[in-house]
Formats: structure tokens, sequence, C-alpha cells
């Protein structure tokens, strides 16, 4: 923990002062990073790029002269690292610092702006990277703006900054159980390290204490033989389809960008030819730079929790009465259900994604997780009214195993349909085909039950938007079915109606 009396303003200058300590450890540092440089190519130059990065930053900030507010500093050191940005270390560098840049005020820098810019860190970087990896830089990354977001609210900037480390460190720590070639290699995440190191200057900074001295950096070693080119331009133009036109051309894709139109490219590419003609026929390149790269390395009665990716209203209020804990599907949705898990003490942990999720957010809770102590499970509720079913049988008493199988039935053996507005009316959709409906709501509800029940079933539960079907009365659909009818109304459902046949 800090301990050390902290001045009470972190002002522009201080901002500063946190910059340069941290390009000198990086430089101090730069072979020990390099070292362990091993995804996602063995090209050891991950400390070498963050520190080149993090000079050019400071150097663009020092060039506003003295005086500049925390904002005007912020803004410096964005536009510099994203100019001199290297390597893929250095771009996701560019982005943490961009992710500052957004999330200061005029005033003094704020414990909440620091849990604002690491949260936006993460979202700059998910974006700017095409393929994130967990267990990298991602993860620590994640890590830290969780547990900085967990104790922003009224804390003081030392105890932000002592959690975001802290869990920086542990996340790090762990990263070689989430990556096959760190374990291999036995090493920790060199991107992963280098941020560790900026939120250490920082935490020294917020402390007041002195930055470490510098040493005299050892010689880099040049690169091995390549086996590809690394291509790095900055480019004015349409970012987005120029991102689109590259994503099938080389590996390491990440876009880097100050704004819509002009941005820092990275590629891995064994066709840099090609990637440098689209880039020129689609915009302006400049500070174009290649270099070659080495081959590329071939790539664990507890508490339990469950967590339902479940829309804000009275459909979370209905999981949360089944024993669930929600979490509302958003921009942030797989930070979110981190920060539930990893603030839980249940030891065991069920996800019902309940169609709110898509694969790749899937993939990268369950990976993240691994850096966790917790057994994070998925089920595979593809509806909320799957969750629903599947919730239903839960028994705590039961092993993990058990009631991962037994739930997953449930949802399984649900047949499902929703009721959506389509271009030309209301439809029905079963099993990813639609089918036209009645307009009136509630008919094509009823519509929809009979064909799910002519396999059987002895039981409907229903989810239906009160704006769109009013007060629905149950009896007469009952009756009319000959089963029973479970009906909850359901803001925010996203379409008319779900149902699920038992």
């Amino acid at each position: 923990m800090v301990t050390a009396a902290a001045p009470t303003v972190f002002d522009g200058a201080r901002l500063l002062s946190w910059a340069r300590r941290s390009a000198t450890e990086l430089e101090r540092r730069r072979v020990e990073i390099n070292e362990l440089n091993v995804f996602p190519v063995r090209d050891s130059d991950t400390g070498s790029n963050m520190a080149h990065t993090m000079k050019a930053a400071v150097a663009e900030a020092e060039s506003r002269g003295a005086g500049a507010s925390v904002r005007e500093v912020a803004e410096a050191l964005a536009v510099g690292s994203v100019r001199g940005a290297r390597g893929n270390s250095g771009i996701v560098l560019s982005q943490f610092i961009r992710a500052i840049a957004q999330s200061v005020s005029e005033g003094p820098l704020s414990a909440g702006d620091v849990a604002t810019a690491l949260n936006s860190a993460v979202q700059f970087v998910d974006r700017a990277i095409t393929d994130p990896v967990e267990g990298t830089v991602v993860t620590v990354l994640r890590a830290a703006a969780g547990a900085a977001s967990d104790v922003a609210e009224g804390a003081p900037l030392e105890e932000v900054a002592d959690a975001a480390l802290s869990a920086a460190r542990a996340a790090l720590a762990k990263t070689p159980s989430q990556l096959e070639v760190l374990r291999e290699a036995g090493v920790v995440d060199a991107g992963g390290a280098g941020l560790v190191i900026l939120l250490e200057e920082f935490v020294g900074e917020v402390a007041g204490r002195d930055a470490a001295s510098a040493e005299e950096p050892e010689d880099h070693e040049p690169h091995s033989q390549p086996a590809e080119l690394e291509v790095m331009f900055l480019f004015s133009g349409p970012l987005d389809e120029l991102e689109a036109a590259l994503t099938h051309m080389g590996t390491s894709l990440v876009v880097a960008r100050v704004h819509d139109t002009h941005g820092k490219v990275h590629i891995h590419s064994a066709d840099a030819g090609r990637v440098i003609e689209t880039a020129y026929a689609m915009g302006e390149v400049g500070d174009l730079r290649l270099e070659v790269l080495p081959p590329t390395p071939v790539t664990e009665n507890p508490e339990r929790l469950i967590v339902a990716l479940t829309p804000a209203g009275s459909l979370a209020e209905l999981y949360t009465e089944a024993g669930a804990v929600t979490v509302e599907p958003g921009d942030d949705v797989v930070s979110e259900v981190l920060s539930v898990v990893r603030r839980s003490p249940a030891t065991e942990v069920i996800l019902l994604p309940n169609g709110q999720l898509d694969s790749r957010q899937i993939g990268g809770i369950e990976k993240a997780a691994r850096a966790f102590e917790q057994t994070v499970t998925v089920l595979p509720t593809v509806r909320l009214v799957s969750g629903i079913a599947a919730l239903t049988v839960h028994d705590p008493d039961q092993p993990l195993s058990t009631m991962a199988f037994t739930m997953s039935e449930a949802a399984g053996e649900m047949r499902t349909a929703a009721i959506q507005r389509g271009e030309e009316g209301l439809v029905v959709v079963t099993h990813g085909e639609s089918t036209p409906a009645s307009d009136d709501p509630c008919e094509a509800v009823a519509a929809a039950c009979r064909r799910l029940l002519e396999h059987g079933g002895e039981q409907v539960v229903l989810l239906y938007c009160p704006e769109e079907c009013g007060e629905f009365d149950t009896t007469p659909l009952a009756e009319e079915l000959g089963v029973d009818v479970l009906a909850y109304p359901a803001d925010g459902l996203g379409s008319i109606a779900e149902l699920g046949v038992e």
C-alpha cells in the first residue's frame, strides 16, 4: 500500500512528470521486457517499442511549454504516442494514453478520472486489436480497470492507484495460465509487464516518491532471420474501410485512431507490398516503416454464483428473485461480467448468456476468468426464456458438474420462439427461421404457442413486452392450449415476446 504523504493536487506538471519517469523506467528495463517477448511473435522488441513510444509522447508534451493543464498535457502525450508508436505494444500504449486524454478535464486529475481512463483504455485497445487475446496486456488492463472502478467512488487518488496496480500485478502473474506460448516459455506477458511499470510509476508519482535512478541500458540485439514483415504507417482516410481491407492480409492488425479518419496502422504480413499498395490507394500514407520478423511460434460444498445477462427492468428483477446476479448488456459487458465475478467470494460461477453475448465476448470472458480463483462455467442459454428454464432447476447443494449438465439440459429441451416486428409486419422466429404472423401481438403469441405444442409439452413460459401486448390475460390461452401458461411482463425485451415450451 502507498504510505508516503502524497501531494494533494495532481496537475499537468505532475502528469508530465509521470510520463517522464515512465519513459525512463521503460528504457531502463527495456531488455528485461524484450526477453519476455514471445507473443504474438518471438521478436524481442516489446520493451524497445514501448520505450520509444513513451519517449515520443514525452517529447510532444514537453514542446507545449510549462504551465499546461492536465488536459493539455494528456492530449499532447496522446498525439506524440500515436505518431511515435512502434510495434503492436507501442500501438496499445498509444491507446492507453489516448484514453487518459479523453477522460481528464481542465482541473487536477481525480480518482474518477483514473477509473474512467482505464475503462476507456480497455475499449480502445479492444477496438484497435482485430483479434484480442486473453493472457496479454488486454487482460492486465481489464483487471486494473475493474479494480479502479470498484473503489473509485469517494476514494482518494492514492487508493485507486494502489488498487489498479495490485490487480494488474495479480493478473500479470497469471497470464501464463491463459496463454500456452507463455506457459511453455516460462514467462509472463511482455506488454502486460510494461503496463505494470506504467502503473508503478503512477503510484510513485501520486505518492510523491522519487523515480528509480536510471541505469545505462543494454544494447538491443538485432532481429533474427525474417519470415514476414512488420508494416507500420500513419494513415489519413477511411480507417474503417482500410481495416476491413487489411484483415485478411496478415496478422496482429492494430489500428490506433486519433479520430475516425486519421490514425496509425500496424500489421504483420508476408505480402507487405499489397498492404502498402492498398493503403496508398485508399488514402494518404506517412511515416512508413518496415521491419523484418522471425517465424511465429506455435501457439484449473463451495459457494456458487449465477450471473445472468438481462436487460434492466422487470426481467432483471425476475432473475434476481430467482437467485441470479444480473448484468445489463452494453459496450463494456465483458469487463462488467468479470468485475462481478472477481468481487464475488464464490468459488464456482455459472454464466447464463441468454443470447445477449456473441461468441467473441463469451470467449473473452472464459479466457480472462482463467486468471481468477473461481471456476467459471458458461451454459448454452440462447434466449432469455431458456435462461429462466435453466435457473428453475438449479440446486445449490448439487455438484457444479451435475448442475451444469442439468441446467444445460433444461435450457436445451425448451422449444423457444420470439415474436418480432419485421419490415412487413410481425414474424415468428424459431431456429433462425422467420415466418409471417398475425398483426395482433396476442394472436401472434397464441399461434406460436400452438405451433410449439404440436410436438408436445406441459407448460408455456411467456415473456412479453407490456407496451405491445398490454395486460396479457393468460386464462383464455391456457384454456385453449390445455397447458399451464406462466407469463411475465418484460420491459427492455428487444422483441414483442419470447416463449418457451417445456
